[in-house]
């Protein structure tokens, strides 16, 4: 994927959002005030940061040699994914989305209510 292909998924999730609140180079995705995914855009090859499950992030950093734990983010709970590299562009989608999906579980009912609601 490149860097427009990215910025159409992640802004395509539900109630996502995008702002530069490190700098002009890291675009951050929120949901419900909420980060769930960071494009380093200066880097080069271009990189994402993606929340996880701790046991999927170890499965990926196994699977994948451009999966690695996530530059300045917890260890634990992020990934980043370097692009250019082995991971399928399939796989970066599944990523986002699960990303996605975890922080929207993390939300209180209500904002998650609103997100079905307004859509």
């Amino acid at each position: 994927m490149d860097h427009r292909q990215l910025c159409d998924y992640f802004q395509n999730k539900l109630g996502a959002s995008a702002s530069y609140p490190f700098g002009p180079e890291v675009r951050v995705y929120k949901v419900g005030n909420k980060m769930f995914g960071i494009i380093a855009e200066a880097n080069n090859p271009l990189s994402i940061n993606l929340k996880c499950d701790p046991d999927e992030a170890l499965a990926l950093r196994d699977v994948f040699e451009n999966v690695i734990p996530g530059y300045h983010m917890n260890k634990v709970h992020w990934n980043t994914v370097i692009m250019e590299g082995d991971v399928p562009d399939g796989e970066v989608m599944r990523m986002i989305d699960n990303s996605y999906d975890l922080i929207v579980a993390s939300l209180p009912k209500k904002i998650r209510n609103n997100l079905t609601e307004t859509n």
